[in-house]
């Protein structure tokens, strides 16, 4: 019966979701029902006429029910909220073998693209009991990806970065959908979760022909974009140097430091003025207008791969990219079905636009 009320479920998270929600409908049922019944007794006990004694209590017995039902209360209270913290909590802690997916959300439409290059427009192929980190941005307005058969939900936003994880438990086609409202079309943004067997999902990713993955995308813009004047260690330039920051401590003006992180690149590009390195001007040309998302995320996943430890550093123009998606092909090419093109573009609105 609990089956048919509830929405299927094919992940982690939407396991310990379940739960929280049924504990907490138990919960809220079993209150309503002793305040339900103590007011039906009460009401029929000292209804006006009744010879039903009306002294008042003990001040003893007064006050340790008082206490007691205080206690109580504060208690309930302090475990659902440590129930359903923790359950948050592990909900932004990703594993470090999570299958990395950028995603970019436009209107009116779900663009993904994997570390290796496997890009797909309102599809997201994913393996049954991989943990997959999604990296999400927006193009333009707010937007928020939702699987119900995951419990997933988590707001896209433009100019910045937010992150979710999940681990599919089924296999199977599961509903994408955007949440908030993002225009006319916010009803079209539509898409599919496709969980599949890691044997089939390697198969999938071997069909998909060559191209380059988000490292090597980046590295491109890097030299294209006149970074690499500015950052490469034989530039005359007063720069910092890239190689070997990622997620480590940088040094900034006025003796704070910034954790260099997705969120501190993609400010240093579009604010480089916020945030300066200690020990160099703040000569830095914004890029607001200049890259979009896409190209934000290629050139992160540049940074990234340069790498994060001092005596590993490898310079610029040559990253040695790492993977966490499975399957040999290291580049990909857009498609929504194996081996079909994918045009960059939204469907139309309805049968009466072009």
């Amino acid at each position: 019966m609990l089956g048919r009320l509830m929405p299927e479920s094919a992940s982690l998270q939407a396991v310990l979701t379940d739960r929280i929600f049924l504990g907490l409908t138990i919960a809220s049922a079993l209150i309503l029902g002793l305040v339900v019944t103590l007011l039906l007794v009460f009401s029929i006990r000292y209804r006006r006429g009744s010879t039903a004694d009306r002294h008042p209590l003990p001040e003893i017995v007064s006050r340790e029910f008082e206490i007691g039902w205080t206690a109580a209360t504060i208690f309930l209270f302090v475990f659902v909220f440590w129930w359903a913290a923790s359950a948050e909590i592990g909900a932004y802690s990703v594993p470090p073998n999570a299958i990395e997916i950028h995603v970019v959300a436009k209107q009116w439409m779900w663009k993904t693209q994997a570390s290796n290059g496997a890009r797909e427009i309102n599809e997201l192929h994913v393996p049954v009991n991989a943990p997959v980190k999604l990296i999400m941005t927006s193009q333009d307005v707010i937007h928020s990806f939702f699987v119900p058969a995951f419990r997933l939900k988590r707001d896209v936003l433009p100019d910045q970065q937010t992150e979710a994880w999940f681990q599919a438990t089924k296999t199977g086609t599961f509903h994408l959908l955007c949440t908030e409202y993002c225009g006319t079309d916010h009803a079209r943004m539509l898409g599919r979760v496709i969980v599949m067997e890691p044997e089939a999902y390697a198969r999938w990713l071997s069909a998909q022909p060559e191209g380059d993955d988000l490292a090597h995308q980046g590295a491109r813009l890097f030299s294209e974009r006149g970074c690499a004047g500015c950052h490469a260690p034989s530039s005359r330039v007063h720069a910092p140097s890239l190689a070997g920051i990622w997620d480590r401590p940088v040094p900034l003006d006025g003796g704070r430091f910034a954790t260099a992180d997705a969120a501190y690149i993609r400010d240093s590009i579009l604010q480089p003025g916020r945030d300066v390195v200690a020990g160099y001007a703040p000569v830095m040309p914004s890029y607001a207008g200049l890259l979009d998302d896409g190209e934000i995320q290629a050139l992160t996943a540049y940074i990234r791969a340069l790498g994060s430890e001092p005596g590993v550093v490898r310079e610029p123009g040559t990253p040695e990219v790492r993977s966490n998606v499975p399957g040999g092909v290291r580049a990909r090419s857009p498609a929504m079905v194996p081996g079909a093109p994918v045009r960059d573009e939204p469907a139309p609105a309805g049968p009466g636009r072009p």
